[in-house]
């Protein structure tokens, strides 16, 4: 909080601030507004004044008193999300990366919880497992898991859908477009410290689990279904693109990132979103230029 906004805080008596609280829930729209822009002036002290109007029984106002708290809690996530982009190296906690990513649009999640989530499947899987036993069994395992049992599927009705990106959304949903999909299979199964890396083929996303013995490809936008190299080659001659063994290389947490990021910011962009569509860009640039420094890396286009 600066100054000018302490000063405004000072000014304002406790019976005042109920007064202009209250107005939120007022039926005239230009009434609103104008409190609205009234509060959100003197700063995010105000979160402290409408938290309790976000259990009011009132339900007007407390969905304009969550939209309050948003607004802030989403200027500190996009605060923390960019110094978390400008920080890193090729290599960090993806895993972390996700969840701060969809704070900058759904700040009131827990991390945490999801967190748990995930390790609850992971530990699931593990009663399950015989971790020694050859590929083709643990990813049958894991599939039946995952897709049958759990759910998990790609979004292909609304694959467009912003929520398919964010990874809170997919877990909540169990459903999303092809890299969050493949993300949510990666950070399973790396509980499980099995050898699996993302693949970012143009235009799709792959899982692959490789060791001394076993080069298998996971698309688990279509439940897990293995494909092999061979696979993977004529999807590039399909889609008429080069045949560069790149794509078949793993890809880096940075990458997918940037790769997440991109397909948000076209969607925004597509569907007009025109604030989300520059806090996306800002993503962007912060990823890209950082990842582009250790090495000449090939530009990303938004591709699920």
């Amino acid at each position: 909080m600066n100054q000018a906004q302490a000063k405004l805080l000072g000014q304002l008596g406790d019976a005042q601030r109920r007064a202009l609280i209250s107005l939120l829930a007022d039926d005239d729209s230009s009434v609103y507004q104008t409190v609205r822009q009234k509060l959100l002036s003197y700063g995010s002290e105000v979160v402290d004044w409408v938290k309790p109007e976000t259990l009011s029984d009132n339900p007007v106002l407390r969905r304009r008193a969550l939209e309050i708290q948003d607004y802030f809690g989403k200027q500190d996530a996009d605060e923390k999300f960019l110094r978390f982009c400008h920080s890193q190296g090729e290599e960090f906690d993806i895993e972390q990366g996700a969840l701060l990513l969809a704070r900058t649009q759904y700040p009131r999640i827990n991390p945490v919880g999801y967190t748990a989530l995930m390790d609850d499947f992971a530990s699931e899987l593990r009663e399950r497992l015989d971790l020694n036993g050859p590929a083709e069994y643990i990813l049958h395992v894991v599939n039946d898991y995952l897709f049958d049992e759990l759910k998990f599927t790609g979004n292909e009705k609304d694959y467009y859908d912003p929520e398919n990106s964010y990874l809170n959304r997919v877990l909540d949903r169990r459903t999303g477009n092809p890299i969050s999909i493949c993300l949510t299979y990666l950070l399973i199964t790396k509980r499980l410290r099995l050898p699996m890396a993302g693949i970012g083929l143009p235009g799709h996303f792959l899982c692959r689990y490789q060791n001394s013995r076993y080069e298998i490809y996971v698309d688990a936008f279509n439940k897990g279904k293995s494909l092999n190299r061979a696979d993977c080659i004529k999807y590039l001659m399909k889609i008429r693109h080069r045949l560069d063994e790149t794509y078949l290389a793993p890809v880096t947490p940075r990458r997918i990132l940037l790769r997440m990021c991109a397909n948000l910011h076209q969607i925004y962009t597509q569907t007009k979103a025109t604030a989300d569509s520059e806090r996306l860009q800002k993503y962007l640039v912060a990823l890209a230029n950082t990842a582009l420094k250790p090495a000449a890396l090939p530009p990303v286009k938004a591709q699920a």
